[in-house]
């Protein structure tokens, strides 16, 4: 369900983590991709999928990789239109394409999902 603060919430808990010196990735796994914004201070944060080619180019990590407050670092997965193609898709080549760039969650010692209420065509069945 969107609106009950699922953003508000990770992002809180990703801040905490990495004001307390822990290694914190936070994946903001909306197609809004607003996820990021108050912890990069940007209005939109580039996304993995956005910045797909049609030439099948490798995507670097230093494309997507944001660093945020605190040492934290964030990545938006991004996705299709509201109505067109599917988010769970788009979330899934994500992770493809950070394991592709080296962008390891192992590396992390906290990860935060910051997963869409209504993911119904695969990806996350809950969080």
């Amino acid at each position: 369900k969107g609106g009950i603060g699922k953003s508000t919430i990770s992002t809180c808990v990703s801040t905490l983590f990495a004001m307390s010196g822990r290694r914190v990735l936070h994946i903001g796994c909306d197609p809004k991709h607003d996820s990021c914004y108050a912890l990069v201070g940007r209005s939109r944060s580039r996304t993995v999928l956005g910045l797909l080619r049609p030439d099948g180019a490798d995507i670097t990590q230093e494309q997507f990789l944001l660093s945020g407050r605190h040492g934290l670092k964030c990545v938006e997965t991004g996705g299709p239109e509201p109505g067109v193609g599917c988010a769970g898709r788009g979330i899934s080549l994500t992770f493809d394409i950070m394991r592709r760039a080296d962008v390891k969650p192992s590396d992390y010692q906290v990860v935060v999902y910051d997963v869409l209420g209504d993911v119904v065509c695969g990806g996350f069945a809950m969080p």
